[in-house]
């Protein structure tokens, strides 16, 4: 499995729709072995990311609170990715 997708369960704040499909994104690449998007593999790719986050969604929100935060912060709150994205 990708040991790169971070834990988002227990982050304060909670995670984002944003960091949620990220994650769910980088699983269905790595799953299907689809390295970047081309016009045929687009569509297939972001319809799965957007149904793993639907379900990713709704695991966070029935599992308990965690007691200790996650060791790692997201991708998506360090500056320096944010910064390389153009999201800032």
């Amino acid at each position: 499995m990708c040991r790169n997708i971070t834990v988002l369960r227990g982050l304060e704040p909670a995670a984002t729709s944003e960091e949620i499909y990220a994650a769910a994104l980088q699983y269905v690449r790595k799953v299907s072995g689809v390295g970047s998007l081309s016009a045929t593999t687009r569509e297939p790719i972001e319809r799965a990311a957007a149904e793993v986050a639907k379900i990713t969604e709704a695991l966070l929100e029935e599992l308990p609170e965690r007691r200790v935060p996650p060791q790692k912060v997201p991708p998506l709150r360090r500056p320096e990715v944010r910064a390389r994205l153009g999201l800032d």
